[in-house]
């Protein structure tokens, strides 16, 4: 299997070089957004979660309300 990083060497060296220019230069900065990204990483990951244990508790609620509707019949 090839990744991204083999298949496109020249923009993965680019961008780790901008990086790389980002933290000499504006170090406070850099890490402040580093920082946002990661709280909104969670925040999305969090969410995400949420939202996928609340789907599941539906489906089991009505796959529970046709099985009790199919007995009553």
């Amino acid at each position: 299997m090839v990744s991204l990083a083999h298949t496109h060497a020249i923009i993965v060296i680019l961008i780790v070089l901008g990086l790389i220019l980002f933290i000499v230069r504006k170090p406070k900065l850099f890490f402040s957004l580093i920082g946002l990204g990661v709280l909104l990483a969670g925040l999305v990951y969090l969410i995400l979660t949420i939202s996928g244990s609340g789907s599941q508790q539906k489906e089991k609620m009505i796959h529970e309300e046709e099985k009790q509707l199919d007995t009553d019949r």
